[in-house]
């Protein structure tokens, strides 16, 4: 096995597994540089949270990281290698490449003065960003879509679902919070996806203190592991794209660490 300088670098059998879903280098122009070296600085990036300027010189320089980084945001590599990865997880657990089910929920986090668009979210108490994400009964990740605070939930989880909706045939139950509740929501998902049902869980006026709630605790342990890493704690993107990518990121090292 190639020594491995930091925790966050692929080991042999993730980058035999991740390799084949890379895109093709291109056959003219300057030789690529080396794609495995690449993906480690990135991945050393979402898990330390170092700015772009202060990447090891162990790495490639911090602009051509950069560039492949931005690159793939804008062509849709990162959501598309997730996607499969997550196939594959599900495969690995004997569960349908395409799920039955799903659970929405957002997390607002402050955003860094980066200069792009934030926004207040009053019941948090929060300037910055808000996630909606969208995942499966294993917690992993169908859809994400990164929006200025002051968005409500219900406007947010229309966004994650347009995204993936004709993707998902199989879907036909979606749990939610109280945050989501309301018959337009509910007629809206009726009239995009007739087969879909919403259900909310709530939480009950009479329980004091942490309590596990019924199918929430998936997307709330979900939310936890992308918290443990570090780029992800706060917004410093300038872009949502950028945003959303950090987050297949992290969901693409959650998912490589399981299946090799």
């Amino acid at each position: 096995m190639k020594n491995a300088i930091f925790e966050t670098d692929l080991t042999d059998a993730q980058w035999e597994y991740l390799k084949p879903m890379l895109p093709k280098s291109k056959k003219h122009g300057r030789p690529p540089t080396d794609r495995r070296v690449v993906i480690n600085a990135i991945l050393y990036m979402v898990k330390g949270g170092i700015p772009w300027r202060l990447l090891p010189k162990n790495f490639p320089p911090w602009k051509t990281v950069y560039h492949i980084f931005r690159a793939w945001t804008l062509d849709w590599t990162w959501a598309a290698l997730n996607d499969t990865l997550r196939i594959c997880a599900r495969a690995s657990e004997g569960r349908d490449p395409q799920p039955s089910a799903a659970i929405l929920d957002s997390q607002s986090v402050k955003s860094d003065g980066h200069g792009g668009e934030v926004g207040f979210d009053a019941g948090k108490n929060i300037k910055g960003r808000k996630r909606h994400i969208l995942v499966d009964t294993l917690g992993l990740i169908l859809a994400v879509f990164v929006t200025p605070a002051n968005c409500t939930e219900r406007d947010g989880a229309k966004q994650v679902l347009q995204q993936v909706g004709g993707w998902l045939p199989r879907l036909r139950k979606l749990w939610a919070d109280g945050g989501y509740s309301g018959e337009n929501f509910a007629q809206w998902v009726r009239d995009n996806w007739p087969k879909v049902e919403v259900e909310i869980v709530k939480r009950s006026d009479v329980t004091k203190g942490f309590a596990v709630l019924p199918r929430r605790w998936i997307v709330e342990r979900t939310l936890a592991w992308l918290m443990r890493h570090r780029r992800l704690v706060r917004d410093y993107e300038r872009t949502e794209a950028s945003a959303q990518s950090w987050i297949h990121l992290a969901m693409i090292r959650i998912q490589l660490r399981r299946l090799a």
